[in-house]
């Protein structure tokens, strides 16, 4: 994704290409985030990157703009905020170009098309940016291919739209997912509106939409589902105070995780505290949300039947899955906001069902919630392929 500086330079200079996008400013969030989207549709399909250049006016003069770290930061927030999706690639740099000092945010294309920023689809039209039409979108969805796709994203060869629960996807997913005015003017079949949404390929259902509004995920994804086990001692061969597998789509699998952590904690009560410091749980039920469902969307779901395991121990709880850390994410940087998605669909699909409020921020959320509340700091553990998490009761 990476362009030189007299790569740049010719684009900034370049008034008539639409593949740049220049704003004066970073003032202009909403105009920035379509941008990013439009130049990660990549409509014309130049199949390289765009830029927007911050620091920039529309005839290509510099608005010496001063370039701080705190501007880049935002800029580079814009991908994982959740208002974009799916997330696209992109790199945020401070760049000195035809002697301007600008801010460059390079977008890569999107493999998986169309990307949406708050439910609408944008698109570059010439020098501009404007809302996608309806055979625009079909354009971009009809680009997805299925051997250059990430697993949750291809087709299921052997289903079809009966194997969803389709009035799930009317009533809860749609309109989570797309903009009410565009909902609206929508006359499209319900396979067209799967394609749209990318869960729907080759007129088969992906396998990210099997996972998450099937009627029978596991038919075709064996290893997705939950093993919760609730131990009355330290070690594996203690007795089972409560054994259960959690199965279906995905929402609900995940209703019932939320009701069986609740379930589980432990309050303590202090008579010597006031009301309102008598209750001490010793797990935060919001820090085992965010473990369990990060998890859940970053787990290898291909290729392996072993499903996520949650295991309630006297000591601990450790939460496991198939699949290793992915892409950019690496032990140094990891739970420091670094984001890449081996299931970028389900990554989307959760977010849109308020599962993930902010991309890249679901471990270091649980870690604060955990320090909060008393309870020691969590365990990380990576091998290859799984993934393990052990948290301790609050002292």
């Amino acid at each position: 994704m990476s362009l030189t500086d007299q790569e740049l330079t010719g684009l900034l200079l370049d008034l008539e290409s639409d593949r740049v996008e220049r704003k004066e400013s970073a003032g202009d969030g909403a105009g920035i985030r379509k941008a990013i989207c439009a130049l990660a549709n990549d409509l014309p399909y130049h199949q390289a990157p765009g830029v927007i250049f911050v620091g920039v006016a529309d005839d290509g003069s510099c608005a010496n703009l001063a370039i701080s770290d705190e501007l880049l930061r935002n800029l580079a927030q814009m991908r994982g905020d959740g208002n974009i999706l799916p997330p696209p690639r992109m790199a945020v740099q401070k760049k000195t170009l035809n002697g301007c000092t600008v801010a460059t945010v390079i977008v890569e294309s999107a493999a998986n098309p169309p990307v949406r920023y708050r439910g609408r689809v944008w698109v570059r039209v010439g020098p501009s940016v404007q809302q996608a039409t309806a055979e625009e979108e079909r354009v971009l969805a009809e680009r997805q291919r299925g051997h250059d796709l990430s697993f949750d994203s291809r087709p299921v060869e052997e289903s079809t739209s009966d194997q969803l629960d389709l009035d799930f996807f009317r009533a809860q997913y749609l309109p989570s997912s797309v903009a009410p005015e565009v909902l609206e003017q929508n006359q499209r079949s319900i396979d067209q509106q799967l394609a749209s949404l990318r869960l729907f390929v080759n007129d088969r259902p992906t396998f990210g939409a099997i996972i998450l509004f099937g009627n029978n995920p596991q038919i075709y994804v064996p290893g997705s589902y939950v093993q919760f086990l609730r131990i009355d001692g330290t070690e594996l061969t203690d007795p089972i105070r409560d054994s259960k597998e959690l199965a279906g789509p995905l929402h609900e699998i995940l209703r019932q995780l939320e009701e069986l952590l609740k379930l589980n904690i432990d309050v303590a009560k202090d008579p010597t505290s006031s009301a309102r410091e008598a209750i001490q749980p010793d797990y935060p039920v919001t820090a085992l949300r965010q473990l369990t469902r990060n998890a859940l969307m970053h787990r290898n779901y291909e290729g392996t039947n072993a499903p996520t395991r949650a295991y309630w121990f006297t000591d601990r709880i450790e939460i496991s899955n198939p699949g290793g850390l992915f892409g950019q994410v690496n032990i140094s940087n990891f739970g420091k906001g670094a984001t890449d998605y081996r299931n970028p669909l389900l990554a989307e699909a959760m977010r849109n069902l308020g599962y993930v409020q902010r991309f890249g921020m679901g471990i270091p959320l649980a870690v604060q919630d955990l320090r909060k509340n008393g309870n020691p700091e969590p365990e990380f553990r990576f091998e290859p392929s799984s993934f393990l998490v052990i948290v301790r009761p609050a002292k």
